[in-house]
């Protein structure tokens, strides 16, 4: 009886992420304000990293938080708060009916297309994969691919560097 309180409770906590996903992808995409297209696009990095969470990878689900929820969330919010918008711009006027018919189907074919292959043809999984240590994980990013993080972590910084010279230039000359 048990087991099939915590399988219930499993399926709730499951389709409560995935609702926080739908919901969050909805409002990135239907939102006519750009600091809430980035909250919903927030909460859609949060529902993948609780499902993340689920499959039992914490530390990915860590590193879904501390790298697309914090690092590029706050990226892309420097480079909203930084471009020059106007409230008359492009993204501005009135939606029409056909953009939520196509959100809806750009959401839904692919899902409805994902489900029916992992149900037809899933293989039955018999082993268990090996769990790593997050010491040795870390130890074989960190010195067999050292370079390539450093050269990522530049890229980053002068990307960064480069939006706050443009936009205080943009400013200067106004």
């Amino acid at each position: 009886m048990e087991n099939l309180e915590y399988e219930r409770l499993a399926w709730a906590v499951l389709f409560g992420h995935i609702a926080i996903i739908v919901v969050g992808g909805f409002m990135t995409v239907l939102s006519q304000s750009l600091v809430r297209a980035l909250v919903g696009l927030i909460m859609t990095l949060f529902g993948v990293a609780g499902l993340f969470f689920l499959m039992a990878a914490p530390f990915i689900a860590l590193m879904q938080i501390l790298i697309y929820v914090g690092a590029v969330s706050v990226l892309i919010f420097f480079a909203i708060m930084l471009t020059n918008s106007w409230p008359g711009g492009d993204e501005s006027g009135k939606s029409p009916g056909k953009k939520y018919v196509y959100a809806g189907l750009a959401g839904l074919v692919p899902a409805v297309m994902l489900a029916t292959a992992a149900i037809r043809s899933a293989p039955p999984s018999f082993l268990v994969p090996e769990e790593t240590e997050i010491s040795v994980l870390g130890r074989f990013f960190l010195e067999d691919f050292i370079l390539p993080f450093e050269l990522i972590s530049l890229l980053l910084t002068i990307a960064m560097a480069g939006a706050v010279i443009l936009a205080f230039e943009m400013r200067r000359k106004k």
